[in-house]
């Protein structure tokens, strides 16, 4: 009596499966490949924001970095949206501990200058408000 059991819950199982498309390995369909974006859509601003938080998180650095130039925005569909910017930041004279990079202004002693190009990957589930870096790669310029 249990063997019809176990056969229906293995089809519903597998048609669950199925159903949501689950992929090898975990990773989730792409229902649209990375494709350009204004630069000012609210949820570019929203992911160059985090992703700017978390890189003076987890920078060496004791003074704030703050985006000088947006070069490229893009959005990927996937189960999420996920954002691929290349920006160029610069170092500013707030120091970390301020917390506020907006009205900072940027270093004029050359010693104290410093420029960055960096590549960010930002995938964002405004209907959870969650954010997660997913690349974060940065390099002098």
């Amino acid at each position: 009596m249990a063997r019809p059991y176990h056969a229906l819950l293995l089809l519903m199982v597998t048609l669950a499966l199925i159903s949501r498309k689950v992929q090898a390995w975990g990773s989730p369909e792409v229902v649209r490949e990375f494709q350009d974006i204004p630069k000012n859509y609210v949820y570019v601003q929203q992911a160059l924001w985090y992703a700017m938080k978390e890189y003076n998180k987890a920078s060496g650095d004791q003074y704030s970095f703050k985006v000088l130039k947006i070069l490229k925005s893009q959005e990927q569909i996937t189960d999420s949206l996920e954002y691929y910017l290349e920006v160029n930041i610069a170092r500013t004279m707030c120091k970390k501990i301020s917390g506020e990079t907006e009205d900072c202004l940027l270093h004029q002693d050359p010693q104290m200058q410093k420029m960055m190009f960096c590549t960010f990957i930002v995938r964002s589930k405004p209907w959870k408000f969650e954010l997660t870096l997913l690349k974060m790669k940065c390099k002098d310029i």
